[in-house]
């Protein structure tokens, strides 16, 4: 039986939304190993002068806990 841990990662990237949950995975795997799988929760913009200037994710990684 494996035990599965959820933790949440607010990331953002100036690129799109797919960069901001790379971001999100990418940072999240510099501390957590053996993840499998990332959720991405909710996704909002920061927008400024009529332009999206930032992408934004919630996202849930859950990962095995050994």
């Amino acid at each position: 039986m494996a035990v599965l841990k959820v933790i949440e990662v607010l990331a953002n990237s100036d690129t799109s939304w797919e960069d901001a949950a790379k971001n999100a995975l990418a940072h999240a795997s510099k501390s957590v190993q053996n993840i499998k799988s990332v959720y991405i929760n909710e996704q909002s913009a920061q927008v400024k002068d009529g332009k999206i200037s930032e992408y934004r994710v919630n996202a849930k990684i859950t990962f095995e806990v050994k």
